[in-house]
């Protein structure tokens, strides 16, 4: 008894070369249309054959006669074939046009300073692209989709993710000019007031920094939101440590520091920014979209 045919095992490839075996008449014809090799396109011709368990075509000399079975499933096939085009137009005007939620998970900091000022371009260019702007200190799970894209100082490791380094950023200590003017070059660094992390960071690379290198200075702010901490320094209230990137975009200056302050200088922390997007979305038009844009906004120049 015959297996009961499934959708599946009709293949849109077998059935363009019945469409094309039908208006042109021959194989060649029909190969040359569809830019076969003659002995391919009888192959998948034979398959589908084989799949509908019905023949097709009568062979002759002339070339190839529509059997009864061909003209009972032209139209089904002609069906399918306006349902490809509709797709292929569809996929097409989608990607001109990407559209949706896109949900961008990165730093509070990174969220202020650099994402959120530039949201206005993004949207110039991509109007209808929604951006969810996650900005936490926890990372989301990309590969459980707590987010699509994610910008992040540690490359995520995973055969779900893709990765991108954007730039690589020196940490520098930095205040105001107006105080950076005051304290003139520094001989020690506790001479300046600092602001630091607060104690949820006590492990954070630029909190040891400050607690081994600064041990005695005044400590004038203790916060963890670091747009607070640029905030801050940009008032005069005191040395910040800051990614260079960070430095124009806050009003900051480095501060200068004497010789013997040079070898402490070389422990500054020194960040990655790596862009991470799902494997299975990274195609996505909004989500191809919004990579884009954040590489063309954020990579360092070569």
């Amino acid at each position: 008894m015959k297996a009961k045919l499934q959708a599946e095992d009709v293949r849109w490839d077998d059935v363009r070369v019945l469409l094309a075996v039908h208006r042109h008449k021959t194989l060649a014809a029909a190969a040359a249309r569809l830019g076969l090799d003659t002995s391919t396109a009888s192959r998948r011709l034979a398959a589908l054959e084989a799949a509908l368990g019905v023949q097709l075509f009568e062979r002759t000399r002339t070339g190839l006669v529509p059997a009864r079975a061909a003209e009972r499933v032209l139209a089904a096939a002609e069906a399918m074939e306006a349902a490809h085009g509709r797709l292929t137009r569809d996929a097409s005007e989608l990607e001109a046009t990407a559209e949706g939620v896109v949900r961008l998970s990165t730093a509070p900091g990174m969220a202020s300073v650099f994402i959120a000022p530039m949201l206005t371009r993004l949207r110039k260019r991509h109007p209808r692209i929604l951006i969810e702007l996650d900005a936490s200190v926890t990372a989301r799970d990309l590969t459980r989709h707590e987010a699509d894209l994610a910008l992040r100082t540690v490359r995520s490791q995973g055969a779900d993710l893709v990765t991108t380094r954007l730039l690589t950023a020196r940490w520098v200590a930095a205040t105001s000019s107006r105080l950076a003017h005051k304290l003139g070059t520094l001989g020690s660094w506790s001479d300046a007031p600092w602001i630091s992390w607060d104690r949820d960071l006590a492990s954070y690379a630029p909190t040891r920094w400050i607690a081994t290198h600064a041990a005695d200075a005044d400590i004038a702010l203790r916060t963890s939101d670091f747009a607070s901490q640029l905030v801050a320094a940009a008032t005069g209230l005191g040395l910040v440590l800051a990614p260079i990137p960070y430095l124009d975009r806050s009003s900051l200056v480095p501060v200068r520091f004497a010789d013997a302050l040079a070898k402490s200088a070389e422990g500054w922390p020194s960040d990655d920014l790596w862009l991470v997007g799902h494997r299975a979305l990274r195609d996505v038009p909004r989500v191809s979209a919004v990579w884009t844009f954040l590489a063309e906004e954020l990579r360092q120049p070569a």
